[in-house]
């Protein structure tokens, strides 16, 4: 079954660890994803974005796509189905669907717009016992070409929707979607400190993992980040490893046209990707 993700990050953020949420795009992501946290004991977080969303059907597909999974592959770690990046909209959609855990992004508006957005979600996630993480300080990435920095949160601002309820709280420090550029200064752990003394226990989340160092990800953890998000990299383990299976021209005549052996490496890439990031996040065998 679907879980809530605010047991899980209430024990990482305790434990001094992360729990991991790995974007969902198809069937062989999420297959790969749910038997990597299964074989290592560790709690999950599926995210789907919006266009993801769209791409598979709509979250009532991705829904039943999960929960059947979990079931037939007698999951029994700790999953949480999240909407990541929402719209109020989506938000409400996503609820409806029977997501466990949603995130509702109102950085883009004024921080009154945003407190009174995040407000009108608090109340019936917590009746339906449903996670939910906001944000302020808009993360950066790339779009038309063009790689922005992350924006910086203002811990005064976090302080204020942290105390409207919400589960988990993702602050910009610096961090950015994507791949970070060559001049990237690197995350602001003097921000995060600050956000930390304003929101006090509540679980950070850190956008944007892909390309972040070790060593930057273990000092978060030790600041308060219990949640790391974890997308681009496994977009690229997977499309490179099923396009080296492709140009190697490995059995693509007969039934080597079978989708099922063509993406098969790019499974394998997701499930390599996955572990390692568990193994930095600290998160394995804490299911």
């Amino acid at each position: 079954m679907l879980v809530s993700a605010k047991e899980m990050l209430n024990k990482a953020r305790d434990g001094h660890y992360a729990v991991g949420q790995f974007n969902i795009n198809n069937l062989e992501w999420t297959k790969a994803i749910l038997q990597t946290a299964q074989e290592l004991s560790a709690p999950v977080i599926l995210g789907v974005s919006e266009g993801a969303g769209k791409y598979m059907c709509g979250y009532t597909t991705i829904v039943g796509m999960v929960k059947g999974m979990i079931d037939n592959l007698g999951i029994t770690v700790p999953v949480a189905l999240h909407l990541d990046h929402g719209t109020f909209e989506a938000a409400k959609a996503c609820i409806n669907a029977g997501f466990s855990s949603i995130m509702f992004d109102g950085s883009h508006y004024p921080i009154e717009e945003n407190i009174k957005l995040t407000t009108a979600l608090v109340n019936t996630c917590d009746i339906l016992g449903i996670s939910l993480e906001a944000e302020v300080g808009a993360i950066g990435g790339e779009e038309d070409g063009v790689i922005g920095m992350g924006e910086c949160a203002d811990p005064k601002e976090c302080k204020q929707i942290a105390d409207l309820g919400v589960t988990m709280l993702a602050a910009g420090i610096g961090n950015i979607h994507g791949k970070y550029p060559a001049n990237w200064p690197g995350l602001r752990f003097d921000v995060l400190a600050d956000i930390k003394a304003a929101v006090g226990d509540m679980p950070l989340v850190l956008h944007g993992g892909t390309g972040i160092p070790e060593d930057m990800i273990k000092k978060a953890i030790s600041l308060g980040v219990a949640k790391i998000n974890v997308n681009t990299e496994c977009q690229i383990a997977f499309t490179a490893a099923v396009r080296g299976y492709i140009e190697a021209g490995k059995d693509l005549s007969g039934k080597g046209f079978d989708p099922r052996k063509v993406l098969a490496p790019g499974v394998d890439a997701i499930k390599a990707t996955v572990k390692e990031k568990m193994e930095i996040f600290g998160c394995i065998g804490k299911a």
